[in-house]
This record gives structure tokens, C-alpha cells and sequence, in this order.
């Protein structure tokens, strides 16, 4: 069931990961279900965005290179003059540290490859939360 695109279309969502193909993939689908969709391919330029313009979410590869998932998580966080954004942590790997990415501040995760129904799922909780 599709998202009605018109309580979405006023929702910013920052995607960022180093690969292309991904930033494609999850920006054609936010796209289709009415949200605005802002990308970066790096650490240090997405943390630029969020300081100049804080989106509503962000949906963050965990593994980068230079500045990763959890690196941009922590100094996100660290930045007590932004508002509160949901960050949801992307990952291709089984093992990864949920903990850890929780205790920085990270609010869920999805694994790769990513289920379209619970991508949403995940989005729609996660603006849920930025609204209470």
C-alpha cells in the first residue's frame, strides 16, 4: 500500500551513501511516495547539508569511506543546535553493530537489499517519532 503522497510531500529526506546506484534507487522510490529528496555521496558533505538546511530524516550507509555511517551519526548528534532528525543506518552487512549505532544516536537500521515495504515502514516510523 502506497503512502499518501500528500502527507509526505512537505517531508525532506536526506539520503547518503557513496554509491550512486543506491542514492538512485532510494531516491526514485521517496520520489514516487511525495517526499523531497535531498542526497550526498560523502560524510563531510552531508554533515555540511544538515547544517545548513537540517532535512526531516536521513537514511545513512553505515560503511563509507573517509567519514562513515556512525562517524557522521556521532558529530550529527554532537550538534546541539539542531533540531531533532531521525537517522535511519543502511547496511549491506549482517554483523553489524546495532548497538553501537544505537548508543550514537542512530534511531533504526535496514539491511541491504533493502524491501521496499519495510523501507517505508521504517520512514514512516521514523517521522512519526521526529513528530512527537
Amino acid at each position: 500500500m502506497a503512502y499518501s503522497a500528500t502527507k509526505a510531500q512537505l517531508k525532506r529526506i536526506l539520503i547518503v551513501d557513496d554509491m550512486q546506484d543506491n542514492i538512485s534507487l532510494l531516491e526514485a522510490i521517496l520520489v514516487e511516495e511525495g517526499y523531497v529528496v535531498d542526497t550526498a555521496n560523502n560524510g563531510k558533505a552531508a554533515l555540511a547539508k544538515v547544517q545548513t538546511t537540517p532535512p526531516d530524516l536521513i537514511l545513512l550507509d553505515a560503511m563509507m569511506p573517509g567519514m562513515d555511517g556512525y562517524e557522521l551519526t556521532r558529530r550529527i548528534r554532537e550538534q546541539k543546535d539542531l533540531p531533532f532528525i531521525p537517522i535511519v543506518l543502511i547496511t549491506a552487512y549482517e554483523n553489524m553493530n546495532a548497538a553501537q549505532a544505537l548508543d550514537l544516536g542512530a534511531n533504526d537500521f535496514v539491511r541491504k537489499p533493502i524491501e521496499y515495504d519495510e523501507l517505508m515502514a521504517r520512514v514512516r516510523a521514523s517521522l512519526r517519532l521526529k513528530a512527537t
